[in-house]
């Protein structure tokens, strides 16, 4: 069987700097808030050349900590509208609700999945203050554009950056594109950690204060709270390893970059409509999707033949039961993306004979 994604062997190459991390940690007997995570903290930064990261729980916490933290500065105030793609997972969107904003959805485009820019015009509002712009995949949103409007219109603008790290844009990193962006190292990720765990990055030096506070009780000093805040610090053992991790980050994302190259290439079946991308660097591929008609077919057909697939997602949120008032909307273009995605198999240890095997049982498909 081709796994869809092989953690174990994506994490057994740093095994033996994971055991000696563990030791220094366990020596050090610091556990929350230590070297580690200020370490970490100052390396991604760094490599996402922000002035701040900020470790936090996971990706969750860092899109609603980051909403949270504009309205502590004034900048958003309860009830106000965030445009945000339809077709996301829906944790971007109940990270909206979450710090009690109201999200607007926008539909992407059919082509790249992300959200079509020249719509969200159309849904501004008086009550609308941010754009919450996710990197569906790992392929950056239109920036430039989704800046633009924003700036016009006196808007603030997120990144939801949980699949998109280390994509770059006219040689700026997703992290860096925005006034605050939300990471995820969930251990699925491009940069995954071993667990739950997460960071924003932002070069908003008032923000930056608020969310260290905002993570730990609203505390910037013990004992003494300054906001109502939460529980929700990169733990030391995950910055750790993310520490291990990070400096391969480029190059993991070079090896998914091949193999999306390859599929793009040389996966020759009418039947599959393939993600456009031009290969710039804007693109690092956390996963490869591919759509058709034929979903569950072409499914069952990869299982017999021992490709394992993934759906990402089957289902749109404003579909979902738990959205029982927006069931009746209509989305077409995010409900068809929904109805046809199909997640090929794509990571940083797949062998060559694997993508050979993956493109010869997609062509006789």
């Amino acid at each position: 069987m081709i796994k869809f994604l092989d953690l174990q062997k994506i994490n057994q190459q740093y095994q033996e700097q994971f055991q000696k991390k563990m030791e220094l940690v366990l020596d050090k007997g610091w556990f929350i808030l230590g070297d580690e995570v200020k370490s970490f903290e100052s390396n991604f930064a760094d490599y996402c050349d922000s002035s701040h990261c900020i470790g936090v729980g996971n990706g969750f916490d860092a899109l609603v900590l980051i909403f949270r933290g504009y309205i502590q500065l004034g900048k958003l105030q309860k009830g106000d509208e965030v445009i945000v793609p339809a077709n996301t997972y829906i944790a971007s969107i109940l990270a909206i609700l979450q710090a009690d904003l109201v999200p607007v959805l926008v539909e992407p485009k059919l082509e790249t999945y992300n959200i079509n820019p020249y719509l969200i015009q159309h849904k501004i509002s008086s009550k609308t203050k941010a754009i919450l712009a996710v990197h569906l995949y790992g392929q950056l949103a239109e920036m430039d554009v989704i800046n633009a409007i924003a700036k016009q219109n006196n808007l603030l603008v997120i990144e939801d950056a949980a699949q998109s790290h280390g994509a770059v844009s006219n040689h700026k990193k997703a992290g860096n594109l925005s006034d605050a962006a939300a990471f995820s190292f969930y251990p699925g990720k491009n940069l995954g950690a071993m667990g739950d765990a997460g960071a924003i990055t932002t070069n908003d030096d008032d923000l930056a204060k608020v969310l260290f506070a905002l993570r730990n009780y609203g505390s910037e000093q013990k004992y003494h709270n300054e906001y109502i805040g939460v529980n929700s610090r990169l733990d030391e053992i995950q910055a750790a390893f993310l520490n291990v991790k990070l400096p391969h980050l480029d190059s993991e994302n070079k090896i998914r970059q091949s193999i999306a190259k390859r599929y793009l290439s040389e996966i020759k079946n009418e039947k599959l409509i393939l993600p456009t991308c031009d290969l710039s660097g804007n693109h690092v591929f956390h996963l490869f999707v591919v759509r058709t008609a034929e979903r569950d077919k072409l499914q069952l057909y990869l299982k017999d033949n021992n490709i394992e697939t993934i759906i990402h997602y089957p289902i749109s949120t404003h579909q979902q039961k738990a959205f029982a008032d927006w069931n009746s909307l209509s989305y077409p273009i995010t409900e068809k993306i929904h109805q046809e995605v199909v997640s090929l198999p794509i990571s940083p240890v797949m062998t060559k004979d694997e993508v050979d095997y993956v493109i010869t049982v997609l062509n006789k498909y």
